[in-house]
């Protein structure tokens, strides 16, 4: 009895010490067809209500889930123009980033993050008279100036302003040569990675995965970077000349090994892995579960998100 009492301590001592250092509020989850259930992940500190948001496939119907279920405090204008500080933008396809689009004439002035590839298409494409208007602070006249973009240089780190959180911008291959971007987000000392879509370098004859890994090998050993977003698009049945620059469950678990030769075994034991960007299609999603969950030898924890559902993270 004395034992039981006081292993039941240690575990709620445990998790006492283990402090929740990232709130995530899934606006959107999947990687198309739902139009208003699209890529967009709130991230802020706890008891906070500044949030940058990581893609913006799906804004508004996220954030009256969000409110819907207690993960924010609305209404709902006031989140989009108040708690939204600024937006990472990991590529230029639609699905993560037509809520940041459609949702501008209602925003307040705030920050644009990403790579340059990234706000070129923004710019050239997006925020132009034949397509919106320019809601930002450059390209086509005439310009409104309401966002402002701000380039992230590879491996070069910068303040979201008016949040907790600095970011570091990292390229990806999504379909060679065509580039998405990773974005590590830092509170202090901690840290949590979030990937646009992405394929795995075998498949994308690239060394962008690889060089992410070796970057982030030495938080994870340090135990400072405790979750990674990470797409995973199709079932391990989907044809590898059919990913289109996405990840299948076995792709994933073969860049996971990756990792593992720079971090050890241990070192991925419980590492959160947030699964995003399934793509929705019949029973896809639950299928690429059931997959994830069967073949999982490097037994990290995976979590499923939920539209509006808040994540506490360490």
């Amino acid at each position: 009895m004395k034992r039981t009492a006081l292993s039941l301590f240690a575990f709620f001592l445990q998790m006492t010490c283990q402090a929740q250092n990232f709130d995530l509020i899934p606006l959107g989850i999947y990687g198309g067809e739902k139009e208003d259930n699209l890529s967009a992940y709130l991230v802020g500190a706890p008891k906070d209500n500044a949030f940058i948001c990581l893609d913006a496939g799906t804004i508004n119907a996220g954030i009256r889930k969000a409110i819907q279920l207690k993960s924010l405090n609305g209404p709902e204008e006031t989140v989009l123009q108040d708690q939204i500080k600024g937006y990472f933008i990991s590529h230029g396809h639609l699905d993560h980033l037509s809520g940041l689009i459609i949702n501008s004439p209602a925003d307040s002035k705030k920050n644009i993050f990403g790579i340059a590839p990234v706000l070129q298409i923004l710019q050239n494409h997006y925020f132009i008279t034949d397509t919106w208007i320019n809601f930002a602070d450059q390209g086509q006249k005439p310009i409104l100036g309401k966002y402002h973009y701000n380039e992230l240089q590879a491996g070069t780190e910068i303040p979201a302003p008016q949040t907790p959180f600095f970011i570091t911008g990292y390229e990806l291959s999504h379909v060679n040569p065509y580039k998405s971007s990773a974005a590590l987000v830092r509170r202090d000392d901690h840290y949590l990675l979030y990937l646009g879509d992405t394929g795995a370098d075998r498949i994308e004859k690239s060394d962008r995965l690889d060089q992410l890994w070796e970057r982030i090998s030495p938080l994870v050993k340090k135990k400072q970077l405790n979750t990674i977003l990470i797409e995973v698009s199709f079932p391990n049945s989907q044809p590898e000349h059919l990913l289109f620059g996405h990840l299948t469950p076995n792709l994933l678990v073969e860049e996971l090994e990756k990792l593992k030769e720079k971090t050890g075994q241990k070192n991925l034991e419980g590492l959160n892995i947030v699964v995003t960007h399934r793509k929705p299609t019949k029973d896809n999603p639950e299928i690429i579960k059931k997959e994830l969950l069967k073949n999982n030898p490097l037994q990290v924890h995976y979590i499923f998100p939920e539209q509006g559902r808040k994540i506490s993270l360490p």
